[in-house]
């Protein structure tokens, strides 16, 4: 049995910025209910174009602005202009939180009137094809900004489109993130020949850099590899795969409860060799790694997280890393 929210991992949910979705799930116009960090959310795309996220329930009398009705049925609720209309009652709400019409009403409230931000507003980017918004439990301002790829713009025609991937993970997210510190897994849980030797581990602020070279065996040989991993806080990382055939994922996890993660993974390659080594070598990579997600979760979604683990010399800088991560374990207030 996989249990949720069961003690295992007593941590709380790590602030930052983490994916709510991607780019191209949300077109101008449309509304998708989201459930992350523990709360209904609501986000939608302006007829402009501008992707907002808001708290999921209606100030006025306690709708979730998610759903559709009547014509829009099975859908979304109506995007007007650069509001997001209530199924309920028609008041419209923006994503800076504020009412911006109630169809009905000769006098508006007061804090409607006054222009307050009523309803629950989320700090929003998006960047790399993907759709940013910044937690912290005790709604202070973001310290960062999340950075651009430019493998993974959209506009540049070098790499492949995303090949996405997703997993629910009953797991808290220092669970899974603590694969990255851990050279020895490979062996016994991936089945790979030899460990990989560690080149770098090195924590800057929010950030965090690790490379692991690696020996790849192929039909022509030993082939010298490399997975260097560039993380932005808990949530959004960058894996450069080289040495057979290049491959970048972007790695994002985002907390669904506290001890259920989402993980979105996109993978691009060298758009001029898709179509030959691309349909053989670099599919070939995809698979491997996302059977070692699937071989990861056997682990992480029935293990338990222990503050003090009996460690030896050949495990990796665990209590570097843990001291890195509790930068984002904020308590609420």
């Amino acid at each position: 049995m996989i249990a949720s929210d069961t003690g295992r991992c007593p941590l709380p949910i790590p602030m930052g910025w983490f994916q709510v979705l991607f780019s191209s799930d949300l077109e101008a116009g449309d509304a998708i209910p989201l459930h992350y960090f523990g709360k209904e959310l609501v986000a939608f795309r302006t007829e402009s174009g501008a992707a907002q996220v808001v708290d999921a329930y209606c100030p006025h009398m306690g709708a979730h602005l998610g759903y559709g009705i009547r014509d829009n049925a099975g859908k979304g609720p109506r995007v007007v202009g650069e509001s997001l209309e209530c199924p309920f009652h028609g008041w419209q709400w923006n994503g800076q939180g504020q009412c911006t019409h109630i169809p009905y009403a000769k006098n508006n409230p007061p804090r409607v009137a006054k222009g307050e931000s009523i309803l629950g507003a989320w700090e929003v980017r998006e960047v790399n094809q993907q759709i940013l918004v910044w937690y912290h439990p005790n709604k202070e301002a973001p310290t960062w900004e999340p950075e651009s790829i430019e493998e993974a713009l959209i506009r540049n025609t070098e790499w492949t489109d995303f090949d996405r991937h997703e997993w629910e993970i009953h797991a808290h997210m220092q669970e899974i993130g603590e694969n990255g510190v851990d050279g020895a897994h490979f062996h016994f849980v991936h089945g790979t020949s030899e460990l990989p030797e560690t080149e770098i581990q090195s924590f800057d602020g929010y950030k965090r850099h690790a490379k692991f070279v690696t020996r790849q065996p192929t039909p022509r040989g030993v082939v010298d590899g490399a997975i260097e991993t560039r993380s932005y806080g808990t949530g959004l990382s960058v894996v450069r795969f080289s040495g057979i055939y290049d491959t970048i994922l972007l790695a994002n996890i985002t907390p669904v409860e506290r001890e259920i993660s989402h993980a979105m993974y996109a993978f691009i390659q060298p758009k001029a060799t898709a179509d030959t080594l691309g349909k053989t070598v670099g599919q070939a990579i995809i698979a491997n790694i996302c059977q070692q997600m699937e071989e990861d979760q056997i682990i992480w979604q029935r293990k338990q997280y222990f503050e003090r683990p009996l460690l030896c010399d050949g495990d990796g800088p665990f209590a570097k890393f843990r001291r890195w991560y509790d930068q984002f374990l904020v308590e609420a207030q």
